[in-house]
């Protein structure tokens, strides 16, 4: 029988541990709301991966003048 108090001991304190970590989580998850709710929001809503992005064609980023001038020649 000393094996079954063995047992019930570490099954509670896995509970305990458990519980603790529960508790850590719940006390995060409330820090991040409150931290949340007080940080300044970003004017205009705009995300800033995508800000100054306008719908449309875009400018190429590169220099392509190169093959346009081959394209021209081989029209002729």
């Amino acid at each position: 029988m000393a094996n079954r108090t063995k047992v019930t001991q570490q099954k509670r304190a896995r509970e305990r541990a458990k519980q603790e970590r529960q508790q850590e989580k719940t006390r995060r998850r409330e820090e991040a709301k409150v931290r949340k709710a007080n940080e300044p929001h970003q004017a205009g809503g705009e995300d800033p991966d995508i800000a100054g992005i306008v719908p449309g064609p875009q400018p190429r980023p590169w220099d392509d003048d190169d093959l346009e001038n081959v394209s021209d020649e081989e029209d002729k």
